[in-house]
């Protein structure tokens, strides 16, 4: 039966081809908007997941700053500071975070040869690389004997290493760091940076040796990592720890200012999973221009053949094998074109290649352009869509050809 389906719709394809053709494209327009769209979706959150990992996704950063509450006696306006033993407070209250890092930073004066400037150097644990997705271009990075021996050793940052060195070779090379000769041991690869962020220009030293420059007793922040997915209760864990001992609410948002990367990735990850429902939306409605137009090629075919179906109710042609005959006919139609439809919009895919999106604003941000990902998932949802489209559309016609009275049909001229 199917096969006699099959031969009975392309026999009416064929007979009609220039309006079989015009509508076949039609669909393939249609279904290739809805694949393209909902790719441009996939890239979009692809893009936005490369930008967070670029900086780690799992890390939260702790700034002191002002109470903004009375609690405990202490005033509003309080300046809370940051002292090496909140390190192991924040330990362990939150035994989910699995890497920690003090940091002290300062501008100073780096030096070699003739080449000086103004940089930013920050003194921190060796975690600071793992936490913050530093990754290194040569060398290698701090560890743990460089912070227990003092040692004066350094690991700068792409453009740090281009104004001090030019095109020379930088490892093992010593430079002045206000004053104070430190060896070059590791050179970081470029990260994403956004107008005047710092972070190709920062030079690290180990934390122990920053008491050279600055007063390390109080520290400018707190970055860590932690397992798990839960967020929300590690942040909860880490303001109650310090709100315990410097006396403030916990939720006094202005006395601790807490950066939690995962809660702007979710927020934006709710962002992305919108636009993907409304991109889907659109391309449906754009399929559905082309479903009208499927529909009136059908009113018309049935119109056209309605002797046909006279005859064939005559000969004993039930209600449902017309019904199938024109479904299938739709059907056919719809796939054929769907099928053009998903070629034509891998072939544009491929074509169109990266779309300037992050790089616009980020140097070194290229891996955060929005590409057209076609995954497996896009096409079966476009293939749901496209199937609903063709049903549609096609049942209309293919319930009005069942209905036809055999005699008034075979009267028809």
């Amino acid at each position: 039966m199917v096969r006699d389906l099959a031969a009975q719709a392309y026999d009416a394809m064929r007979y009609n081809r220039r309006r079989t053709t015009l509508t076949m494209l039609g669909m393939a327009w249609g279904i290739a908007t809805v694949v393209l769209l909902l790719a441009y979706g996939a890239g979009f959150g692809r893009a936005i997941e490369v930008i967070f990992a670029n900086w780690g996704t799992r890390i939260i950063g702790v700034f002191p700053g002002r109470t903004s509450q009375q609690a405990g006696g202490q005033k509003a306006g309080t300046q809370i500071k940051f002292t090496i033993e909140d390190i192991d407070r924040i330990q362990a209250a939150a035994p989910l975070v699995n890497r920690i890092t003090p940091e002290v930073d300062k501008t100073l004066s780096v030096q070699h040869d003739v080449r000086t400037y103004d940089l930013p150097v920050q003194g921190n644990r060796p975690s600071v690389f793992h936490i913050l997705a530093l990754n290194l271009a040569e060398g290698r990075l701090l560890n743990e004997d460089d912070e227990a021996s003092r040692s004066r050793v350094t690991v700068i940052s792409s453009d740090a290493k281009l104004k001090l060195f030019s095109g020379e070779y930088a490892l093992g090379q010593y430079i002045r760091i206000g004053g104070i000769s430190y060896r070059v041991v590791g050179v970081l690869a470029p990260h994403m940076q956004e107008g005047d962020d710092s972070v190709n220009k920062t030079i690290y030293i180990p934390f122990s040796t920053m008491s050279d420059f600055k007063d390390t007793h109080y520290l400018d922040g707190i970055w860590m990592s932690y397992e798990g997915n839960d967020y929300e209760l590690v942040e909860r864990q880490v303001r109650g720890a310090l709100a315990q001992q410097y006396n403030f609410k916990p939720d006094d948002k202005r006395a601790v200012f807490l950066y939690n990367m995962m809660k702007q990735l979710k927020q934006f990850q709710i962002i992305t999973a919108g636009l993907k429902v409304l991109l889907g939306f659109i391309g449906t409605l754009t399929l559905g221009i082309g479903g009208v137009g499927l529909m009136n090629i059908m009113l018309v075919s049935v119109t056209q053949r309605t002797r046909e179906i006279g005859v064939e109710k005559a000969l004993g042609g039930r209600r449902r094998d017309i019904l199938f005959q024109f479904l299938a006919e739709a059907l056919t139609i719809t796939f054929i074109g769907g099928i053009a439809g998903i070629l034509l919009a891998y072939a544009v895919s491929i074509g169109v290649g990266r779309i300037t999106f992050y790089s616009a604003v980020a140097k070194n941000a290229d891996a955060a352009d929005i590409r057209l990902i076609i995954n497996p998932s896009t096409v079966v949802v476009a293939t749901i869509i496209l199937t609903l489209v063709g049903l549609i559309s096609g049942m209309l016609p293919a319930i009005k050809a069942s209905k036809l009275d055999p005699i008034e049909a075979l009267r028809y001229e």
